[in-house]
């Protein structure tokens, strides 16, 4: 990786519609490479930052449009998780435990957003193992609110799971096994060497052609490190699926939860994102006629659900488009952000 070894390294770009610096973050041995975009307004620069984290087998690109968008308005922070893009990747397979996630977060935060209060969006693995970082202490007050695309927290899967086969109901148990078959690739991942061959020798290739026929995204997945990129990431879901599925813990959020469902996602069903609804009094659900790729697909609409949501936090001020998305859940963990802020 061609980075420097001190802890923070920028680069600034031309200043048209935003600035752009890249940084070097250590958290422990991993180097991470992240990026900071700012707006060229100094208002702008004051409010609240975004921090949008990537899923699996993506880097930090997978949000250049959202990013674009998002940064008409705040300053956004993306990087690449470790094992993706430019940052490192540890050979150890406990390095892929989710909670060495939120020790990258806060390491990112920490020297980027020293102090602050940030708003986080999470995709795919991003968002799965983001929901550590919301449920637990280590950034408990710095995460303003929570957004999370096709990527449920899976301590919620385990105990809705659970709930859902007590139930006994045929449709309780359909809802259960639609999301396992939905999930076959997860059994498969778990494969010793054959998933990390089959990148190698097709899958790679043929990740372009897959993502134009099943997302309609021309143009996307050719990069340099993807094959890299997926083998690494393999581990992730070696490293977590079994133990939080079979030993879900308690995971009440500790800051306002917004979820962005697409209806046509071939790996996440809508039902089972209806897990965190046991953890919260309320939250904010946006459904939307889209696939799992949606950050790629719809960057503007995305962005436009991010900011309204932060903007809300920020304010005060609900929108009719935020109040008509409001879910009630079962839990009073959860007090109003607004109220609680009186």
């Amino acid at each position: 990786m061609s980075a420097p070894a001190a802890s923070a390294h920028s680069r600034h770009g031309p200043p048209v519609a935003r600035q752009q610096s890249s940084h070097v973050v250590h958290s422990g041995d991993v180097r991470l490479f992240a990026r900071m975009t700012q707006p060229d307004e100094a208002a702008a620069r004051q409010r609240p930052a975004v921090i949008l984290v990537h899923g699996y087998p993506d880097d930090s690109s997978v949000w250049n449009g959202v990013r674009d968008a998002l940064a008409r308005h705040c300053r956004v922070l993306t990087f690449d998780v470790r094992g993706a893009g430019l940052s490192d990747a540890p050979t150890d397979t406990a390095a892929y435990r989710i909670a060495q996630f939120v020790d990258d977060l806060a390491a990112v935060a920490d020297l980027l957003l020293p102090g602050e209060r940030f708003h986080l969006v999470g995709h795919d693995w991003g968002s799965i193992h983001s929901w550590e970082s919301v449920t637990t202490d280590r950034l408990r007050g710095r995460i303003a609110s929570y957004t999370s695309i096709s990527g449920p927290c899976l301590d919620h899967v385990g105990h809705w799971m659970r709930s859902q086969l007590d139930v006994g109901t045929w449709a309780a148990k359909r809802a259960v096994w639609k999301q396992r078959l939905q999930s076959w690739y997860v059994g498969y991942f778990h494969l010793p060497w054959v998933p990390e061959w089959s990148w190698r020798l097709w899958a790679a290739r043929a990740w372009p052609w897959w993502l134009r026929q099943t997302e309609g995204l021309h143009g996307a997945g050719r990069r340099p490190s993807l094959t890299r990129d997926a083998c690494n990431g393999l581990w992730m879901y070696r490293a977590n699926f079994r133990e939080r599925l079979a030993h879900p813990q308690v995971r009440a959020p500790h800051a306002p939860v917004q979820l962005i469902v697409p209806t046509h996602d071939r790996y996440v069903s809508p039902a089972v994102t209806r897990a965190v609804e046991a953890w919260v009094s309320h939250y904010w659900r946006h459904e939307i006629d889209a696939g799992h790729w949606l950050p790629m697909r719809r960057p503007e609409w995305v962005a436009d659900c991010i900011r309204r949501f932060a903007d809300y936090l920020d304010s005060g001020h609900e929108p009719a488009a935020l109040q008509q998305a409001r879910v009630p859940g079962v839990s009073a963990a959860l007090e109003d952000p607004i109220q609680r802020k009186r």
